[in-house]
């Protein structure tokens, strides 16, 4: 038996993994694919993300194979200047294609022990008071703990377990492709900046290996969205938004996307839970759906081992919904309403010129970063300071940097008095005496996701609020 079986190798999927085997979880991850896509969906990371791969010790990786664009803050194709001053380390977008980032975070599982099987897809689930037992196509049997879909928007999953999926049909469809061209590069440059200059929804640029990354409206929303258009239903569309399909021909990839917006109203069933897309579903406008997804993993998989491991509290792993719901809540609502700004109907084209307008106030630029970035992200942990509830952004410390502290996924008390104790909790949390300019607090407790659990300087305090997060105290630890 597995402690866990995650259906879907995807970037969800292959980031859960990995926070899981930091905890010595034993996984088996599920791809129905039997080899990786090389179609490009997603482009980059946002800020929160990166920050991610930061605490893990996996941003240098990135950094290799990907390319900064300083500032954030991009949306609805709005063009004002992007900020450069919030409150993070990583200022900036970093473009990378997905497959890369997928290559590189199924890596990283495979290193930590993770057992990765493609091509194998799941076709039933049965559950009991002991674990899940997962049918796949050949007929074959698993068995597991728990079981974590992370299956993709028309999860499978999520069907057997009959949670509901509201939300708003697709009104809107765009068809995306990784072609090569004909067409010389400045008059392609050229011609699709006019195009823009009225159809916000179209683009086509560079995408490297001498290939090209085109995006355009569809006809019409097609009745099955996972059949890819024809490259000549492709080369239509192009013609019709630039009187021309610039040669467009050997395809990469072919793709369809459409702004359908549609969440989860549970994401546990018993032993088996929701993860990235088979959780949500939204327009892909600001890029956040793969950012979501990694989000996703990073609160849910240290939560999960806590259970696998048997000292989670009470609540811990229901928290998973009550932070991560709210998150998707707020992600679909931005992208439907990038969605309409990119319609050029009267009444979204009146409401884009009065945003242009009011983007230009920091603060209201500001606040949209911070929306899609995820930095400014603040789960309820009840009354306190304004930073309890948020994730602590690295900080310099006199002996190095904070994030250089949270690569093994453990609880950290970052103590600036030296006079404050976690026995019995020491299995779980680091305790590290330092002291950092840009922290005005005596002593911050860390989940293993970055976010701050307690603030003060008080031992006893500190004792009240630890078994919240990190269970009872260890005979053993202590």
């Amino acid at each position: 038996m597995f402690d866990v079986i995650i259906s879907g190798g995807g970037p969800t999927g292959m980031m859960l993994a990995s926070e899981l085997r930091l905890h010595d979880v034993d996984v088996l991850v599920l791809e129905k694919d039997p080899e990786p896509s090389k179609a490009v969906r997603s482009l980059g990371l946002h800020s929160r993300s990166i920050e991610i791969m930061d605490q893990r010790g996996l941003l240098e990786r990135f950094l290799v194979h990907g390319q900064q664009y300083p500032g954030v803050g991009g949306f609805a194709a709005i063009d004002k200047p992007r900020l450069t001053n919030l409150d993070t380390a990583h200022g900036y977008v970093l473009g990378i294609p997905q497959p890369v980032t997928d290559r590189l975070l199924a890596e990283r599982a495979v290193e930590l022990g993770a057992e990765i099987r493609r091509g194998s897809e799941v076709t039933g689930i049965e559950q009991d008071a002991d674990g899940v037992t997962v049918e796949l196509v050949d007929g074959a049997l698993l068995r597991s703990r728990w079981l974590v879909a992370c299956d993709g928007g028309r999860s499978l999953v999520r069907g057997l377990l009959g949670i509901g999926f509201p939300g708003e049909p697709a009104r809107t469809e765009w068809l995306l492709g990784e072609v090569e061209v004909t067409t010389p590069p400045d008059e392609l440059a050229a011609v699709a900046a006019e195009v823009r200059k009225t159809h916000k929804g179209f683009g086509i640029g560079p995408a490297g290996d001498g290939l090209y990354r085109a995006v355009v409206p569809a006809a019409t929303v097609a009745e099955d969205r996972a059949v890819p258009p024809t490259l000549e239903e492709f080369r239509a569309q192009l013609r019709a938004y630039a009187d021309t399909d610039f040669g467009a021909h050997s395809p990469r990839s072919l793709t369809r996307f459409s702004d359908a917006t549609r969440l989860a109203e549970r994401y546990r069933v018993g032993r088996v839970l929701l993860a990235g897309d088979a959780a949500h579903v939204h327009p892909p406008l600001g890029g956040q759906g793969l950012n979501l997804g990694i989000q996703d993993a990073f609160n849910l998989g240290w939560k999960l081992a806590a259970e696998a491991d048997g000292w989670a509290p009470d609540g811990l792993l229901d928290s998973y919904f009550a932070e991560r719901h709210p998150v998707a809540e707020d992600v679909l609502t931005l992208t439907r309403a990038q969605s309409e700004l990119l319609s050029p109907e009267p009444g979204p084209q009146a409401v884009r010129r009065l945003l242009v307008e009011l983007m230009d106030f920091e603060d209201v630029s500001r606040f949209l970063a911070e929306k899609i970035t995820a930095i400014g992200i603040r789960y309820d942990f009840g009354e306190g300071p304004e930073l309890l509830g948020r994730r602590l952004r690295d900080i310099p410390l006199s002996r190095g940097r904070l994030y250089e502290l949270t690569r093994e996924g453990r609880g950290l008390l970052l103590d600036q008095t030296g006079e404050l104790s976690v026995t019995g909790w020491t299995d779980r949390i680091d305790h590290v005496v330092d002291t950092s300019a840009e922290l005005d607090a005596p002593a911050v407790l860390l989940r293993p996701d970055g976010h701050v659990a307690w603030i003060g300087g008080n031992q006893d305090d500190l004792l009240r609020h630890l078994p919240i997060w990190f269970g009872a105290a260890s005979q053993s630890a202590a």
